[in-house]
């Protein structure tokens, strides 16, 4: 099958949505928790995450146009300047996928979708106590991409949280023994399994892959 971007802007709305959510793989699972200035508690599941660096240790989530929409979690990060990312586990997939419903500022998503609302090591944002991976952050920096509208919104890590027996001795995460699922799109959600892990690339430990086609 060949889709130009003729075809994508003809597509139906929903299938073109679809697809290219879908598009580039599995995603990371994540609840972003946040805490209003009048202390509403609000959780969000977001697939947008990615590492910016780790020293310092900074992630970027991407948020949607604000417009008339309300961004409770922007807001939030705005106002108060601190929120947690938490992954999600096989246990809890269909509360954490709720959470996308555009419930009202002044309702707590984590009692409407019964999440675990968890204050852990005096940081002021939300934990999910379901989850067994938190980050707790404090904002950094929003970035514009004005080709869309969208922002990215820049954090850098307080606190991490994390289960011994998912930490191997050098440092990696097995997620696959904690149960972690992955977006594929808006709505489908995988199971992980680690298949292989691989040493660090060095061009003279590259192994020979056979003649390259031409």
């Amino acid at each position: 099958m060949h889709i130009t971007r003729k075809d994508l802007n003809e597509m139906h709305r929903v299938r073109r949505l679809n697809l290219i959510n879908g598009i580039t793989g599995i995603k990371p699972a994540n609840l972003i928790g946040t805490r209003s200035k009048t202390n509403i508690p609000n959780v969000s599941i977001f697939s947008s995450i990615v590492h910016l660096g780790s020293d310092p240790a900074l992630f970027g989530f991407i948020l949607r146009p604000t417009g008339e929409v309300p961004r409770n979690t922007y807001e939030n990060i705005l106002e108060t300047g601190y929120y947690t990312l938490n992954h999600i586990h096989e246990s809890f997939i269909e509360n954490a996928h709720y959470t996308s419903a555009k419930f009202d500022a002044n309702v707590s998503e984590f009692e409407k979708c019964s999440l675990t609302e968890e204050y852990l090591y005096n940081f002021p944002a939300p934990f999910v106590g379901e989850s067994k991976i938190k980050l707790g952050l404090h904002f950094v920096e929003e970035l514009s991409i004005k080709s869309n509208g969208t922002k990215m919104i820049v954090g850098e890590i307080e606190q991490l949280i994390i289960p011994k027996n998912c930490l191997d001795d050098k440092g990696y995460l097995r997620l696959d023994q904690i149960s972690d699922v992955g977006i594929g799109g808006l709505n489908n959600y995988y199971s992980l399994r680690r298949i292989k892990s691989l040493p660090y690339a060095r061009v003279r430990e590259v192994p020979d892959f056979g003649s390259y086609k031409t």
